[in-house]
């Protein structure tokens, strides 16, 4: 499994909830394609509004959890692609490198 907690930028929050939604509905068979490549069996997005700002908190579930990020960064597939860019564009992660500090430590 794997969890992902990032910030929205400032200023991006509607156009993020927009393309979030759109994998509900336009985008859903992509993503659902997305989803069955890399072996992921659940994939939610939640908005956490936070007193640093809005949040996205993201469950990646399946046997592909855990390397769901650093395959998607590494993958020439047209919809990862323009997926990983979003990402950027939202939350100014680059997955093409590791994220910046020591990763979540399990406490229970």
């Amino acid at each position: 499994m794997g969890l992902v907690v990032a910030p929205i930028l400032e200023g991006k929050l509607e156009e993020w909830k927009t393309w979030t939604s759109d994998f509900a509905g336009s985008k859903k068979s992509e993503f659902d394609s997305l989803n069955e490549r890399y072996g992921l069996t659940r994939h939610d997005v939640w908005l956490a509004e936070t007193p640093g700002g809005p949040m996205a908190v993201v469950l990646h579930e399946g046997p592909g959890g855990d390397s769901f990020m650093q395959k998607l960064g590494q993958s020439d597939h047209r919809f990862d692609k323009a997926m990983a860019a979003s990402i950027m564009d939202f939350h100014g992660m680059d997955l093409n490198s590791p994220p910046p500090g020591p990763p979540p430590t399990k406490m229970t």
